[in-house]
């Protein structure tokens, strides 16, 4: 699966667009250096029903920005994205 798929997943299992997810977080102070994977992990468990595959990929999101390594843009296989640039506006006004 595609890091954007894990976000299009996230959305269709939450009701929420990535970036509502990532403004929640920012209020909750998820954002901090400080804070850990692991407790970002349990609050997405235990308020969303998140697994730690789709939840890791928030805790990217969340922590680093939505900018992926350029290495899996473009690849063939199941982890390949078509851009280095997450959308996190939500699958319905994501470019074509």
């Amino acid at each position: 699966m595609s890091f954007q798929a894990y976000l299009d997943t996230i959305e269709d299992k939450t009701g929420l667009t990535p970036r509502q997810l990532l403004e929640i977080a920012r209020s909750r102070g998820y954002d901090n250096d400080s804070v850990k994977a692991a407790e970002i992990l349990e609050w997405l468990k235990a308020d969303y029903g998140l697994g730690r595959g789709h939840g890791m990929a928030l805790v990217h999101v969340i922590t680093k920005g939505p900018q992926i390594d350029a290495k899996h843009v473009g690849t063939t296989g199941s982890h390949s994205d078509a851009s280095d640039t997450l959308w996190l506006d939500g699958k319905a006004t994501k470019p074509a």
